[in-house]
Parts: C-alpha cells; structure tokens; sequence
C-alpha cells in the first residue's frame, strides 16, 4: 500500500517539475501564443470569409436585378390592377344578358365587399405574417433558398401574398434565381407604394380558383363566389369562404367541377384543404373554438350550385353578334388614336387585322359593360315563334364533308331563316332571327350571310331612282312585252316575268305590286347611264362590285355577292324616314369597368332621296300589300297598320323575301337553303306564301310584347310638293278626248316638279275588224258593217315607249277594260287579193249554218233571201249560223277588201211535206231548179269582175 502512495508521489512530482521547469515554461509561452495566433486567423479567416460571401451574394443579387427598371407608383399600379376581367353584354334598358366568351371569366371587387371570413381565411392560410412583414419574410426565403440548395424533399415554399401579386401581374411562372429576386425587389418596393388593403384586394381579384358550376375557368373571389355557391362574395359563410381560400393552391385540383360542368365523383381533396383552412384560422385566433367545429361539420358540398347556361349557350348569334361589333368599335376607336380613319381599316386588311386583335385583347381584358340595343322580351317572342313554325318546307339531301373523316356523306338541309327589325328613325336593331339552329349552322343569317334580294331590289335600284331622277312616277306607263335586251344573246326573249307571261302597257305602280320584271328592267335600262347603284351605296350596300352598276340583270337582285338581311331591310327604312338613310346598329354604348363611356352611338342620317320620292315610293309599296304579292299578309297579321313593301324572288327560286316598313319600324325576311336548292314545292302553300306567314307571324310576337313600337297610330305623312293630277293610262299625260272616250283616264300622284304638262297623243281614231278574240285595223275598203270604231295606238308613241323593236306589238295591249277598242298599228290581216271562196252551207229548223272559210283574210259572211235582199251577217269567228224565218236563202263570204264570193247553195226554210206521187216529185223538182236560177239572176254583178258586190 505504501509502495502504491509513493509511486503517486513520485509521478506528482515529476509532472510538477516539468511545468515548473524554466525550459518547459518557455516552451508553453511559446505553443499558447502560436495557438491564439491560428484561434484569431481562424477567426478572421471565417469574418473575412463571410463578409467576401456576402459580398459574393450581395453582388450575384445584384448581377440578377440589373435589368430590373425602377418602376414609380403609377407604373406599378396600372401593373398590379392590370387583370383580366370579363365583359358584360346587356340587352336593352340594362337588362344583363351575361359574360362575354373567355378563357378565364373574372369579376372585380372592392375589399370592402369581400366577406371577413374570406379575407381571414386567405390571409391565414396563404400568409400569416401578412400585416407585419414588408413585403418579404427573410426567415421563409432563407428556408426556402437551403431547402432548394440542399435538394431537400420538403419544399415549404417562402412567398408572401406580395410576392404572388407580383409573380402574377408583373413577372411570370418561371423558377429561377433571377425571377425570385426580382420579385424580392418588386415586393419590397410594392409595399412602400401601396397599402396592406389594396395589396390584398388586388390578389383576390387575380388569384385562379379552379371551375365554376358550368365548366368555366374562374378567377377571382367574387366569380369564385357566384361560381360556386350562386352568392355574392360578401355573402359567404365561413365554410364556403374556407372552402374558396383553399382553392388557389391547387385549383383544378381542389375545384368541384369538371370542365364539362358535372360535379367530380371524388370531392375528397377539397373538403381536405377546406378543413386545412379552418385549422389555421383557428389556431391564428381569427374564429372561436365553436365557430371551428360548427364549420368542419357543416356539408359544404349542399351549397355548390348546378350548371347555370351561358350567354353562348342560350343567345348564341346574339352574344357573337354583339362581341363582333364591340370588337369594330373598339379597333376604330384605337386606330383613331393612333391617327387613322375608319376608312384606312377598311382599305387596309393587315392594319384592320392589327387593331381589331388588340381591341379584342382589349375588350377580353378590360371588364367592359356592352349595352346593346336589342329588346330582350321582342327577342325572345321572336325566337320562340321561329321554332314553332311549321311551314318552312322539306328538308333536302345535301352532300358535304365529314369533319371527322374527311369523307363525303349525305345529310337533310333544312330551310334557314333570317330576320331583322330596325327602328327607322334611330337605326336600332330591336330584334333579330339568326337562323333556325346555332348547333347545325353557326353563321347569322340576318347580319352576315350575303344572297340576292331578288325583287326586293326594285323600289330601292330601280323606281325609287327613276322617280328621283324625274323618268317615272307611279302612273308612268311601261310595257310588259317581249323584248331581247339581253346583250350577250339579243335573240333571246330576256327579260322573263314569273309567270312567263306578258301583261302589256302597265303602270309603275301595277307592275311594282304584281313584281314584274320586264318593265321593271325596262325602265332600268332607260336610266342606267345615271349609275343608279350610287344610290344602293348610300344606302348602306357594302359590297357591290363593278358589274352590279352596269348589268341589267342587278334591277332584279342579280348581285355579284349578294346583300345581307340587315343591308336590305336597312335600305328600306330609307323610304320610311322621308328618303333620309339612318344606318342600323346594334351596340348603344360601352362603358369601362368603372363606368366611363368609351363609346356611345350617335345617331345620323344621309339623304338620299327626297322626301317626295320617298313618299311616292312608300305608296307605291303599299300596293304590294294591299293587292299585290304580300296581300296574304293582312289575313295573317294580328293588327293593321300602314304598311309599304315588296316580296322578292331569287333566281331558280333559291331565295326568298319579304321587306315592310310602316311609319315605325322596317322588318325583313329571308328564307331559303344554305347550298343553293329551290324552295319551290308540288303541294301546300308556295314559298313566297310561307315566307310571307313567318313574316307575319314574328311581327305578331312582336306586337304581343310592344304594340305601341309595331302598330303606330299614325300613317305615312304625305310631304308638301306632291300633287293629283287624271293621266291617260297609255301614255302617263293628260288625257286627249279619244282617252276620254276610251275609258282610259286614271289618277294618280306626282311630285310637283314632274306632273305632266302635256296632253296625250298617243291614240288615234280608226276602225277594226274582229275575228273571234282578234282585233285587226280596217282597210278603207272594209264594209263598214264588219267594222267597229276604235283607237289606234300611235306608231311614234310605240317607238318611243319601249326605245326597242317589239316582236310582237299585239303585247302592248293588256286584257282589260277599257283597252278592248285598242289596236296597234301592226294588228293587220294581209288581204291575199283573191275573191273568197263560195261557202256550203245547211238548215237545220229554221237555222243555216255552214263551214269557216279557209282563207285568213274573210272577215264575215252575208244572208240574203229569196229576192237578193240581205237580211242579216256574220263576223268571222261567230258560230257560223244565222236564224232565219221560212224561206229561201243564200250565204256570201266577205273579206278585208270587202270582196265578196259568189252565192252559196240555196237552202229553204220550212218546207212542205212532199206527197207520194211521182209526179207531183217531178214537178217540184222543176219548179225548184227555175227557183234557183231565178234567184241567182236576182244578184246584181259588176261588170268589171262578174263577182257579187258588197251590199253596203
């Protein structure tokens, strides 16, 4: 034990000399101040080290925002509130019609109008340091930086709700170090610039959230809330506030929607999320403990609300119809700023399609409110009505391409349908009928499908002009006859009416309203030099080409392109607002999202007729309807009004319209096939008749909803300047004393400055022959008992009147009263210089009869009796018998010299019953042959031809 002690002593010892030792003393000084030395450069090596990285790191920063401009407050903040939000369409008076088409609907709203629930639940669940941080959290980037350095599998992410407005508004989606700093920077300086409220309003307004009920994309609580649950934002329950502030995360994830608007089988992600949020609100003090589990067992899901139709979907042509326009608008409007005209767009294809791309970026961005001017409750009767319609017609076979497979294949065309109704004296367009099925065929028929308007071109090419350039008024008379005015074939008829029928002389007025065509190209081939198409121009016609001012055909809708049901109708209501033309439109305004006007219509006119034309063209359109092609109309129509218009017939029957206007408002109808097919039909009613009931039919919708705007009180007002003047119907002027005598004289309207000063000339007296329906001039030499007195048209006034040779002058004559003792100078039986033939005749009773003569130039036939007086004629084409008393009688034939042939056989009437003896027959016989030639020696002959002369 003691030896144990020692041994420690000694090695104490030992260790206590050796630190105490001089040697071992210096050595120590010597190692300690070698350690400090390499404690303090390790130090500054790590101080040195850190102040080099962070200068590293400060410089790197620093490299990665060198391009990042200052941006002031103002730039900022148009950048901030910069979001896309959806347009509004409205109908008339304000009613809202829906959204505009987008990708993304969005709706914008005040802080002060979200709920607090949902400004809690957002701020809890995406930021809860939002009202104390600057703009950034350094901790959460530095986490977010080491997690990103070290590759680590928890990504917890380190971005304010001030950064995700920036991320969103200003920058974009990309993951880079250099987008992350900018949006450090962006951020710090956006909250110097803005305040907590506007931060937070503008990220509810940008943020996505998913789906709304009917498959549409979604941003923005308020769309989100209307989307959803069918409420306004302010309006949400805490559930349903939790439920939308946990949609941004992951928003097709968590929305309960699909994109074809059915609500997903599994809702499981977002009821998970939803209760997420809840949790945070909690624990952030923002709900009690009550408020949290009454919310986690509420059903949520009780509240989405079913799919709602879109504008698209419910008003189909009138959402596109209504985008189109506000898209022209706006495009004319930016190009004006930019220093150009309307015109220059519409000269220029690549500048139209410049601005009209931004305006329509613009009008999908910019949250416009589009008041337009169509009457919902009109609208709506009107689409209501095209669909019940029964009498369109058949459907027909039509082969066209399969989408799919490109193949040709075979489908049934039905009848389309295009209708429009504008109110003359502003231009509004009240209603419209696009066609009859938007899924089939997405075009308007009313607005944008071009097809010839048939006779409905005539008032507005044809009479309108000539009247206003004083070559007609409504009395002028125009011949509907034959003629060849076809220039590539001059030996063809051309013109056709048709019916294929001619009608002879008629006036503008008649032929107007029985739509024949022959006068009508008539009279515009007499003014064709004056370029009538200038006045389809102003009209508001936009697309005629150069052939549509100088064919003939154009006077009866033969168009290069055709003209649409809004161009058509438009230039009608010219007539109706006193020959002032009023362009149609159909957007009223458009106000910004904060209710400044960008546009508004203002409306104006064009004159382009005087009002006397305008006026003697309405009353001659009322014609049409009163007893013209449209009378069937009065019997449909629900109400009477003053009406003026004109049906129109394309060629081969492919189209078919109907234009009326009364002192309010112009309707017009088209109705035909896509692919050109002929309406016509073997039974049932005509087309132009179902075009004309569906006419009617859709003015009685409209009348059931507005009387006051369909039926006014009040006619046409007849303007100063137009007289009444009794024309003679053959030549429009003042009637001669043969007019007068011929039953001829008509009155009728005229604008002052061209009623007829002159009087007619156009008849004289002369005498004619009639063979059955026919009337021929008489010779000087013709009996006057085969002939009558009547009126001769005057050759110059033919000549002069029609400007062409007529094949047949016969044509002038129309089938009427009054024109039966009309003839032409060229009503002529070519006499053939020979004595008629004896005719043959027979008794029957006390009736003779005999054969017509075979030559065509014997016009009667004369009766005489046994003692050579004449006791009666016969004209040619008569029955050919005459009545006679008992007696002996002969027949002679007549001709147009007044020729007459040698006496017929003897006949006699009431002759007794022969007895039975022979001789008694003998002597009769006897006494019959000297009775015949005692009979013959009766008739005095000339000495010249030793023929029967006339017995005058």
């Amino acid at each position: 034990m003691n030896n144990e002690s020692n041994k420690w002593v000694d090695r104490w010892k030992y260790f206590l000399n050796l630190f105490t030792h001089k040697r071992t003393v210096k050595s120590a000084r010597i190692t300690y101040q070698v350690i400090w030395n390499l404690v303090l450069i390790f130090f500054i090596v790590i101080l040195l080290g850190g102040a080099f990285a962070g200068g590293i790191g400060a410089g790197y920063f620093a490299s990665l925002v060198k391009d990042e401009p200052i941006r002031p407050y103002e730039k900022m903040k148009k950048e901030i509130y910069n979001y896309e939000e959806t347009s509004e369409l409205y109908f008339a008076n304000d009613i809202y019609l829906g959204n505009l088409r987008t990708d993304l609907e969005r709706e914008e709203v005040q802080i002060k109008d979200v709920s607090k629930y949902l400004v809690d639940a957002v701020v809890a669940t995406e930021d809860e340091y939002f009202y104390d941080h600057s703009g950034v959290v350094p901790k959460a980037i530095f986490r977010a930086l080491f997690q990103e350095v070290t590759n680590s599998s928890v990504q917890s992410g380190g971005s304010t709700l001030t950064q995700q407005l920036i991320k969103n508004q200003i920058l974009t989606n990309e993951v880079s170090f250099e987008r992350k700093a900018k949006e450090i920077l962006l951020a710090l300086r956006l909250e110097k610039f803005f305040k907590k409220e506007e931060i937070l309003e503008a990220y509810l307004n940008v943020s996505p959230f998913g789906r709304n009920s009917s498959g549409r994309n979604i941003a923005g609580v308020q769309t989100a809330a209307k989307g959803i649950f069918g409420v306004n934002v302010k309006e949400l329950t805490l559930p349903q506030a939790a439920f939308i502030a946990g949609l941004p995360q992951s928003p097709f994830g968590y929305t309960p929607f699909t994109n074809e608007g059915v609500l997903k089988s599994n809702l499981e992600p977002g009821l998970t999320r939803m209760k997420t949020v809840l949790k945070r609100m909690y624990d952030g003090g923002f709900i009690s403990n009550k408020e949290y589990q009454n919310a986690l067992t509420y059903d949520v899901t009780k509240d989405f609300i079913p799919p709602k139709s879109s504008s698209i979907e419910k008003y189909p042509w009138l959402t596109f119809e209504i985008e189109k326009r506000a898209i022209d608008i706006l495009a004319v409007s930016l190009a004006e700023k930019d220093g150009y005209e309307e015109k220059d767009l519409k000269q220029n294809n690549e500048l139209y399609e410049e601005y009209t791309t931004l305006a329509n970026r613009n009008l999908r961005q910019n949250g416009y409110k589009i008041h337009s001017t169509i009457d919902k409750d009109i609208y709506d009767a009107m689409q209501k009505t095209k669909d019940a319609y029964p009498y369109y017609g058949p459907d027909k076979p039509q082969v066209v391409k399969d989408p799919d497979t490109g193949q040709d294949k075979t489908i049934q065309e039905p009848v389309e349908v295009g209708a429009i109704l504008i109110e003359n004296n502003t231009g509004k367009i009240i209603s419209f009928v696009g066609g009859r099925d938007y899924s089939r065929a997405q075009v308007n028929h009313a607005t944008y499908t071009k097809r010839q308007n048939g006779s409905t071109m005539k008032p507005l090419l044809v009479y309108g002009p000539a009247i206003e350039l004083g070559k007609a008024s409504p009395g002028s008379p125009l011949p509907d006859v034959e003629l060849r005015l076809d220039p590539s074939n001059p030996d063809k008829p051309w013109p056709l009416n048709y019916d294929k029928h001619y009608n002879g002389l008629v006036s503008a007025r008649y032929a107007l309203a029985k739509s024949y065509n022959v006068p009508a190209i008539k009279l515009y081939r007499d003014i064709i030099n004056e370029r009538p198409a200038k006045y389809l121009e102003k009209m508001g016609f936009t697309s005629l080409l150069e052939p549509d001012y100088t064919n003939l055909s154009t006077a009866i809708g033969s168009l290069e392109q055709g003209v649409t049901v809004e161009e058509n109708t438009n230039a009608f209501a010219t007539f109706a607002n006193g020959g002032k033309f009023v362009d149609a439109y159909l957007i009223d305004k458009i106000l910004d999202k904060n209710g400044k006007v960008v546009y508004e219509h203002k409306t104006k006119s064009e004159e382009v007729f005087s009002p006397q034309t305008a006026y003697l063209t309405v009353d001659m359109m009322r014609d049409v309807i009163k007893r013209g092609t449209a009378s069937a109309v009065n019997g449909r129509l629900k109400f009477q009004t003053d009406w003026a218009g004109k049906t129109g017939t394309g060629n081969e029957f492919f189209d078919s319209w109907f234009v009326a206007s009364n002192p309010n408002v112009t309707f017009g109808i088209w109705t035909g096939y896509d692919h050109n097919k002929s309406l016509e039909i073997k039974r049932g009613l005509s087309y132009s008749m179902r075009t004309n009931y569906l006419w009617a039919d859709l003015l009685n919708a409209a009348y059931d909803v507005n009387p006051e705007l369909v039926d006014p009180v009040e006619p046409f007002k007849m303007p100063g300047g137009i007289v009444k003047r009794s024309i003679c119907a053959v030549s429009g002027l003042l009637p001669s004393e043969a007019c007068s005598r011929a039953g001829l004289v008509e009155s009728d309207l005229f604008n002052m400055k061209y009623a007829p000063t002159e009087v007619d000339s156009s008849l004289i007296d002369g005498k004619y022959v009639q063979v059955g329906e026919k009337k021929y001039l008489a010779l000087d030499s013709t009996p006057d008992e085969f002939a009558e007195h009547g009126l001769i048209l005057n050759p110059d006034y033919m000549e002069q009147i029609t400007g062409v040779k007529i094949p047949e002058p016969g044509q002038l004559i129309p089938k009427k009263d009054g024109w039966s003792k009309i003839l032409v100078p060229n009503d002529k039986i070519q006499e053939n210089g020979q004595i008629p033939d004896d005719p043959l005749i027979s008794v029957s009773g006390n009736t003779i009869s005999w054969a017509k003569d075979v030559e065509p130039d014997v016009i009667g036939y004369r009766i005489y009796n046994s003692k050579g007086e004449k006791v009666g004629i016969e004209k040619s084409g008569s029955d050919y018998a005459f009545d006679v008393k008992n007696g002996t009688y002969y027949v002679t034939a007549v001709d147009i010299a007044g020729q007459e042939s040698p006496p017929s056989n003897v006949v006699e009437v009431g002759k007794p019953i022969q007895s039975d003896d022979p001789n008694s027959d003998e002597e009769t016989d006897d006494n019959s042959k000297d009775k015949d030639k005692e009979i013959i020696d009766l008739v005095p002959f000339s000495n010249e031809t030793k023929k029967p002369k006339s017995k005058n």
